[in-house]
């Protein structure tokens, strides 16, 4: 399937942990950091045979703990270790995260067609974070303080890689339930990496994502609990887990790209129920009804959580109940919708505002209309396939275009950046801010 929305930068550490953290002088880290790559182990699940001839292709690059990407090429798969610990541990990671991907759901490499995974690793001074950016797995080396190297849990590794099969499969865009779906899908595979690197059944899973990201002396299992959401960690400094694991706690904020890592403990909730009423392995059981639904044409870019839902149980045959029954357990109710109510079969009514927002300039116009006054058949139908049949796009503007927002009475506003507008879009657009100019 060809790519549906381009990803955004999805980084692993949620906004709001990022902002409080605030470690020493970050060269003075950088030189602390730099003397003591390499002098621990590897974690037990890296230790693993080099790549046989065939296998997906990979390249981890080193950064040198700046921001030039990709970084100087290092290793790549068939050859030997190379005793630096942020790369021997990348490639480790992503050689599993590739054989599950190709063993377990027959995708190969994120493109699905054996498309070249760059790595790369030591990236920034101290960076606190990793991150898919549309073209390469990034990861940071930590701060020392707080968090140690973000290649210690293989299931960083796998959770960024599935950011880049999202963006290659469903493509859901960044934003709201869909965004919060986006980043549980990747919980959901970094969580079956882990087990299946350990042995494990989904019963015995401990569904810790990120455990081991944090130093010793932060009080905390891990950054999130997909079984028991918003128990991961309670530290003085950071404050608790926030993460929600039920639709009747569900949050609605615009920060976070509307709460993307805060309710996608609700889907990662229902995985790890269904995943082990259905049993076996996660990645084997539940996994491939999720991938499944992933790839299949039921989950659009903008899917809310029923959506999801409703596809997961359309491809679970046999387990279609158990899924269901997880689903309805964190309070989704398959085929009933959680977000916007149907689009109306009526002509649309109300205050229409039409904002551009942006540019060189960076200044904002606006315009209005009212519909039911307007006696203009042809501005409605513009409305009704521009705002009402649309949703806002999570992709961000491209440098000094215009963002452009429109504000319908009764209908959540629809934001969109000028290289992503609709004809009907575009088209609305001008009409309503021209007639302001005139």
């Amino acid at each position: 399937m060809a790519p549906r929305t381009p990803h955004p930068h999805c980084t692993f550490i949620p906004p709001w942990l990022a902002e409080r953290i605030d470690g020493p002088d970050a060269a003075a880290r950088d030189e602390e950091l730099r003397a003591r790559r390499g002098a621990t182990a590897l974690p037990p699940w890296a230790v693993a045979s080099t790549a046989a001839p065939g296998d997906p292709d990979w390249t981890v690059h080193d950064a040198g703990s700046t921001t030039d990407l990709p970084g100087t090429p290092v290793r790549s798969a068939g050859e030997s270790d190379t005793g630096d610990l942020a790369v021997d541990e990348a490639a480790a990671g992503i050689t599993a995260t590739l054989e599950m991907y190709a063993d377990d759901l027959g995708r190969d490499s994120h493109d699905g067609a054996g498309a070249t995974v760059t790595v790369t690793v030591h990236y920034g001074t101290a960076y606190d974070n990793a991150f898919w950016d549309g073209t390469q797995l990034v990861f940071g080396d930590g701060d020392g303080r707080v968090f140690e190297r973000f290649t210690k849990p293989v299931d960083v590794l796998a959770h960024e890689f599935t950011h880049a099969v999202v963006e290659h499969t469903a493509g859901l865009v960044y934003q709201g339930q869909p965004g919060a779906l986006n980043e549980s899908v990747a919980d959901v595979f970094a969580s079956c990496l882990k087990q299946r690197v350990l042995g494990q059944q989904a019963a015995e899973g401990d569904w810790l994502i990120g455990e081991g990201i944090f130093k010793p002396a932060v009080l905390a299992r891990a950054l999130r609990d997909m079984a028991a959401p918003g128990t991961a960690y309670d530290d003085p400094d950071l404050g608790k887990d926030p993460q929600v694991g039920h639709m009747d706690d569900y949050i609605e904020t615009e920060d976070d790209n509307g709460g993307v890592h805060l309710n996608s403990g609700i889907p990662n909730k229902a995985f790890q129920l269904a995943a082990v009423a259905v049993g076996g392995t996660a990645i084997v059981g539940a996994g491939r009804i999720w991938y499944d639904a992933l790839v299949g044409d039921d989950v659009p870019p903008g899917a809310d959580f029923a959506t999801f839902a409703a596809a997961t149980v359309a491809v679970a045959g046999e387990h279609a109940d158990a899924v269901r029954g997880a689903w309805q357990q964190v309070g989704v109710e398959v085929g009933v919708s959680t977000t916007a109510p149907p689009v109306p079969t009526g002509q649309p009514a109300g205050r229409l505002r039409v904002e551009r927002s942006g540019g060189f300039a960076g200044r904002t116009e606006s315009a209005e209309v009212d519909l039911d006054s307007a006696g203009d058949d042809e501005i409605r139908g513009l409305v009704t396939e521009a705002v009402l049949g649309s949703a806002t796009q999570a992709t961000p503007p491209k440098p000094d275009m215009f963002v452009y927002t429109f504000f319908l009475d009764g209908h959540a506003p629809v934001r969109v950046p000028e290289q992503l507008l609709s004809a009907s879009q575009s088209e609305l657009a001008r009409r309503i801010l021209r007639a302001h100019e005139s």
